[in-house]
């Protein structure tokens, strides 16, 4: 988020529950439009049914004043649109047959925006993303690395940066390391503070880090995406033109079927996948360079296969490689000839040469 206000509103707002729901006001999508200026002052409409306690409005009030810096608090009651009462309830409109969404704006100034996702946690997305970039701005160009993963930011951590981003002329100015621009969701929020987020939060995440950030001219912005097929990718989907994206996985069969989904799901939303990585496709031997598969083997070949793009790289399992990214500094830059900096600076190249006409590139069938 632009400011760390609005993180803190949107975590107080978390712990007042809902009751009809049985859930929180965020999580039932009672709270909409959150906005915190930079003089306090928060804004938001608060959703209200018939069957809903007015006490709710009251209280979510009395939870913002609490929130430290915040010096007013103005709150929009309005019922669900077209409701008389409880979801469902008589008088509700008939549903009606949606249009049309309309294409997503350009990028401009951002270049190619290139998407790493996953199907599932735990593959190395991250890793795969921050490499990615760092070895694209070895190569001269400019690069923004821009962490979507609102649920799990790492980028901080493997660039080796804590400081707060400054905000100059209502724009946050992104941090810098090797190279390249970057901004998360963790250097604006308290390192144990939970992302309880849905639906409209993520999307104000995700708009304000494509907008509100001082990128500058780019070549290539690098987003790295929270697991899954969830609201992140869409949003990123429908908030601006992406060049293409790419699908880590791991060889296990387990990782590949959600891999499939993640590359079904950009399929439907009109982005082309450039290729699949398989990560930790082998374990390569310090001393001798030997290659031994940990995994079942193949199962990135396979999927490439299976959704008609190429195997963009293996990227083995290597001695020391966690340890880097823990330290800040990515496998391209502090080993760029071992056998993982070199698979990802191929991964780099591919993407390069792929993006170049993913405009001409066949969307995904079957």
């Amino acid at each position: 988020m632009t400011n760390p206000l609005l993180a803190r509103v949107a975590g107080a707002l978390t712990n007042l529950k809902a009751p009809r729901q049985n859930t929180d006001v965020i999580s039932a999508g009672m709270v909409q439009d959150l906005q915190a200026g930079d003089d306090g002052a928060v804004s938001f409409t608060f959703v209200l049914t018939r069957d809903d306690p007015a006490a709710l409005v009251r209280e979510a009030r009395q939870a913002v004043r609490e929130v430290e810096g915040v010096t007013q608090v103005k709150i929009n009651v309005v019922e669900p649109t077209g409701a008389t009462g409880a979801t469902g309830a008589p008088g509700a409109r008939p549903p009606t047959t949606p249009a049309a969404p309309p294409p997503p704006p350009a990028a401009a100034g951002l270049g190619k925006v290139i998407a790493i996702s996953s199907g599932k946690g735990g593959v190395g997305k991250s890793t795969v993303a921050a490499n990615v970039a760092a070895a694209l701005a070895k190569q001269g160009l400019a690069i923004g690395l821009m962490d979507a993963d609102v649920y799990g930011p790492n980028i901080p951590r493997m660039f080796g940066v804590t400081a707060r981003p400054a905000v100059s002329g209502n724009k946050i100015l992104p941090l810098e390391a090797h190279g390249l621009k970057l901004i998360s969701l963790g250097l604006l929020i308290e390192r144990d503070q939970p992302a309880i987020w849905r639906g409209p939060i993520i999307t104000k995440v995700i708009g304000q880090f494509l907008h509100d950030v001082q990128w500058g001219a780019l070549d290539y912005l690098i987003v790295d995406m929270p697991p899954g097929t969830g609201d992140a990718q869409l949003s990123l989907a429908q908030a601006i033109q992406l060049a293409g994206s790419v699908i880590v996985t791991t060889p296990q069969e387990v990782a590949i079927g959600d891999a499939l989904r993640s590359a079904k799901m950009f399929e439907r939303v009109g982005v082309p996948v450039l290729g699949v990585v398989e990560n930790m496709s082998y374990f390569a031997c310090p001393h001798c360079g030997e290659k031994t598969e940990i995994f079942l083997s193949g199962g990135g070949q396979r999927l490439a296969d299976e959704i008609g793009v190429p195997l963009m790289g293996q990227v083995p399992l290597q001695a020391r490689m966690p340890d880097l990214g823990d330290t800040g500094t990515p496998v391209v830059v502090a080993d760029p000839e071992s056998p993982a900096g070199q698979a990802l600076r191929h991964v780099a190249d591919e993407i390069r040469k792929r993006a170049g006409r993913s405009l001409s590139l066949p969307i995904l069938t079957g």
